[in-house]
């Protein structure tokens, strides 16, 4: 059977982000409602999940998706308001420095709480709401490239985000059989407004990131959206238990630059 250029459309699929305040969740939110969803924000910060939710048209909910009862609560709002949840995009997270002498429990759980709990809590939530209305829908998770590499200084965070990458390929063989795909996207350097805040030259950062990413630039958000659309839609629809690198190479890469003199590959430092 052709491919109907249809088959890209969410039209009236109703669409959960966490962290979808801001950068690649606000993104994403943005890219689902462009393409027709009906599209729920799940942010901790009342003013961003207010604000993207007005932007998409939809819900703009303050919820910590750490905490079970607030997840509940907001998926039965969502279901309520807008209809049974198809798409979730579990994008909320969070990273600080855990060298791995130094980090204390506190900071592991801090961090684990952040990466991989939530995910464990969303997907299991929307799940069951799935299973229950007999929808076929779809799941990912944002995880990252750190996932799958050493992060020297950030050991907890990586190992969340790994934790997320396995989580998936489980969820989505113990979900398949309910129609249900689970997927995750794994970024590396995408230029947020977060990450623009913080940069102090954002000119000078954003050629240094053209020397690291084999494509020579940072990923924008939209990017990121462009690969939730598809993993969301039915173009999609025998892809499951895998992670998509929206990185602009690096994951192939594993070491190798751009020379700044040459512009020539090279491995390691020269």
């Amino acid at each position: 059977m052709p491919i109907d250029p249809s088959a890209v459309l969410l039209t009236d699929r109703v669409a959960v982000v966490t962290g979808g305040g801001s950068g690649i969740g606000r993104g994403i939110a943005n890219g689902f409602a462009a393409f027709g969803a009906r599209v729920a924000v799940w942010e901790r910060n009342a003013d961003t999940a207010a604000a993207t939710g007005a932007e998409v048209g939809g819900l703009g909910l303050e919820v910590d998706v750490r905490d079970a009862a607030q997840v509940d609560a907001a998926l039965e709002r969502t279901v309520g308001e807008l209809g049974p949840v198809g798409i979730l995009v579990n994008n909320a997270g969070g990273v600080f420095a855990s060298p791995l002498l130094e980090t204390s429990e506190n900071g592991w759980d801090a961090l684990y709480r952040a990466n991989l709990k939530h995910v464990i809590l969303c997907t299991q939530r929307v799940a069951r709401v799935m299973v229950a209305h007999r929808v076929a829908g779809s799941i990912m998770s944002v995880t990252s490239i750190e996932g799958v590499r050493a992060a020297p200084g950030y050991a907890a965070y990586a190992a969340a985000k790994a934790g997320v990458i396995n989580y998936t390929k489980t969820a989505a063989l113990e979900l398949a059989r309910h129609g249900i795909r689970v997927n995750a996207l794994a970024p590396d350097i995408t230029w947020t407004e977060g990450l623009a805040a913080i940069a102090p030259d954002p000119e000078g950062t954003q050629e240094r990131f053209g020397l690291t990413v084999p494509m020579g630039r940072a990923g924008h958000v939209d990017e990121m959206a462009g690969a939730a659309v598809f993993l969301a839609s039915d173009l999609s629809s025998y892809i499951t238990g895998q992670t998509i690198h929206v990185d602009g190479g690096t994951q192939a890469a594993s070491g190798w630059y751009h020379h700044p003199d040459t512009d020539e590959y090279v491995l390691g430092p020269r």
